[in-house]
This record gives C-alpha cells, sequence and structure tokens, in this order.
C-alpha cells in the first residue's frame, strides 16, 4: 500500500509539473497556430525520431541482457525490454530519475533473478552512462558554446557538476574501500551533527551497501569485455536518442544545420538538464529546449518543434512505459493472490 501511494503522488507531483510547465510556456500562444504548424511536418521524418527511441530502448535492453547473461542468469529479449520500459517510466516520475533502478530490480526478484545480480547489472549500466553523458557533453561543448546564455551556462556547470560527483561516487563505491569506509564516517558525522535519528540503522545499511559494492568492484576487474561492450553500446544509444531532434529538425523542411550539429547541442541540453532533481526533468527540459535551440528553429516553430521532440523522445515513451509498468503490476498481484489461495 506505502509503494502504491508513493507511486500515485509521485504521478500527481509530475502530472501538476507538466500541466504547469506548459501553461507557462503556451500561455500567450494561439494553439490553433501552434497546431497548424505541426500538420505541415514531414511525417517521414517524425516516423524515423520514433523508431530512434525504439532504438534506444532496444539498446538499453541488450546491455541489460548482456551483464545478465555474464551473470549466469537466464532472461529472454521481452523480459529485457520490459525492465527497461519499467526503469523509464520510474525514472520519469520520481524526483532525479531514483524510482528506476529500484524497481527494476524488483520486478527482476520477482523474476527469480537476484538482487545482487540485478543491483550489480545496473551499477554497470548506471556508471556507463554517466561516463556517456559527461564525455560527449564536454566534447560537444567545444561546437556549440556560443549558443549557451549565462543562465544556461550555469544550468550546464550545475547539470554536468551532479553528473560527474554521481559517476565519482559510483567509482568510489566500486573500487576503493578505504575511500568509500571515509565518505560513510563524514556522512554520519554531518547526520549526528543534525540530530538525525537512527544513526546506528543507517550506518549501517550504509555499511551493507559498501559490501556489495566491493563485490562489483572484483566482478569488474575479471570481465572488462563485458563492461568496454556496456560503454560502446551505450555510447551508440545515447548518439542515436539525441539524433531523434535532427530528425524532428528536419521533418520541418530545415537542412541549413547537419546532424553534427544537431546532436552535439542536444548533448548539451541533455548534460543541463539530466542532474536537475524534478520528475523528468519536466520545465527544465522544455525551456532549455527553447533556449539553446532559438538561433536554429524559427520563432513561428520553436514551440512546435519543443513540443514534437519531448514528444517523441519522453512523453509518448513514458505513456507506452506506463502500459507497460501497470500490466506488470497487475500480473504480479494476480500472481500473489494465487499463491495466498495456494497456501490457503
Amino acid at each position: 500500500m506505502n509503494k502504491t501511494k508513493k507511486i500515485i503522488r509521485n504521478l500527481i507531483i509530475f502530472i501538476l509539473l507538466i500541466i504547469l510547465t506548459f501553461y507557462i510556456i503556451l500561455k500567450d500562444q494561439d494553439i490553433t497556430e501552434i497546431f497548424s504548424v505541426l500538420k505541415g511536418v514531414k511525417n517521414e521524418f517524425i516516423l524515423i525520431a520514433i523508431i530512434c527511441m525504439c532504438l534506444y530502448i532496444i539498446l538499453d535492453a541488450v546491455n541489460i541482457g548482456r551483464a545478465l547473461k555474464a551473470l549466469n542468469e537466464k532472461s529472454n529479449f521481452i523480459n529485457n525490454i520490459r525492465y527497461s520500459l519499467i526503469g523509464f517510466f520510474f525514472s520519469s516520475i520520481t524526483p532525479a530519475a531514483t524510482g528506476g533502478q529500484p524497481m527494476q530490480i524488483y520486478y527482476m526478484y520477482r523474476d527469480n533473478i537476484s538482487v545482487a545480480n540485478s543491483t550489480l547489472t545496473f551499477l554497470i549500466n548506471l556508471s556507463c552512462v554517466q561516463i556517456v553523458t559527461i564525455s560527449v557533453a564536454l566534447f560537444s561543448l567545444i561546437f556549440n558554446y556560443k549558443y549557451m546564455n549565462k543562465a544556461l551556462a550555469w544550468f550546464f556547470v550545475i547539470g554536468v557538476g551532479l553528473n560527474l560527483t554521481a559517476l565519482l561516487l559510483l567509482l568510489i563505491s566500486i573500487l576503493s574501500k578505504r575511500m568509500t569506509k571515509g565518505l560513510i564516517n563524514i556522512s554520519i558525522k554531518i547526520l549526528k551533527f543534525f540530530k538525525i535519528k537512527n544513526i546506528e540503522e543507517k550506518q549501517t545499511k550504509l555499511e551493507n551497501e559498501l559490501n556489495k559494492y566491493q563485490s562489483s568492484a572484483a566482478y569488474i576487474k575479471n570481465n572488462k569485455r563485458v563492461v568496454i561492450k556496456t560503454l560502446l553500446t551505450t555510447y551508440i544509444q545515447y548518439i542515436i536518442f539525441y539524433s531523434i531532434t535532427y530528425w524532428v529538425y528536419r521533418s520541418f523542411g530545415l537542412s541549413e544545420h547537419n546532424i553534427f550539429e544537431i546532436i552535439t547541442m542536444q548533448s548539451v541540453l541533455y548534460a543541463t538538464v539530466s542532474g536537475i532533481p524534478s520528475p523528468g526533468a519536466v520545465g527544465v527540459s522544455e525551456g532549455a529546449f527553447m533556449a539553446i535551440y532559438s538561433t536554429i528553429f524559427s520563432q513561428s516553430i520553436l514551440k512546435g518543434a519543443m513540443l514534437l521532440t519531448r514528444g517523441v523522445n519522453f512523453y509518448l515513451f513514458v505513456i507506452l512505459s506506463s502500459i507497460v509498468a501497470s500490466i506488470s503490476a497487475v500480473k504480479e498481484k494476480k500472481q500473489q493472490k494465487e499463491n495466498i489461495e495456494n497456501i490457503e
């Protein structure tokens, strides 16, 4: 019941954020004008954009499947797609995407995959995502700093800083037991300073996490090929993801800017907003899109381009993944009911 209440609460916050965002963006805009702009786009390019988003999910499933196979866990491609979509949905509706991986681990556990192995799978994947996000964004900034105003520049520094902090903490947790113990001790001292309750319990949990990460280090050292393959797949996955904006750009009949320019701009945009702790970076993503692409799209089509891009690379797949998550939840409840009846 607590899990259901949290999901409902997060969904309500997520929906309210969407309503507020689009109210602010569209309050002074003639909606019929936007629809007339969208009617004129070339559908074949929108189809390519949707295919790119499908490939993004498929490559995520490939990474999940590869790691599980290396850990001798049984999982088929359909289930890996399901785990990917479940992660996408819960990451979208929770602050800083904190809900995605715990829910993926939970559903893997329901499918008889050990928590230790599923945790390690997502630990590797998350590390690769952070490396790709930061490295591609920093490389891309060389070509796109001219599109950054002062506010965007600060958001970029904050976004990359948060992603870099997350990556460093992950790597320290995996590779350095001494440094991790030091971080735990500092954390406990901070908690004591603020007189937080149940300090001993929190310390025990942190130390248990440390032991789990240390066992991960041994696996990574002995399976470098799996990690390298996952990293290369993640680079391909995110370049395809970033290209969605280019296909939306082409759908308006534009061709002045090439795919390299648009992909590098999108990677800077993604790094800027991905560290922001709001569900799905809703609000920030839309505002940042219109700021960074204001010189690429004319003012008459900028909001339409934003709606199409976010529609394809986020909102459409939030709806699709919510259906998959709902079906999985219904099946789980049905299974639990059957188990109870069998016991009785």
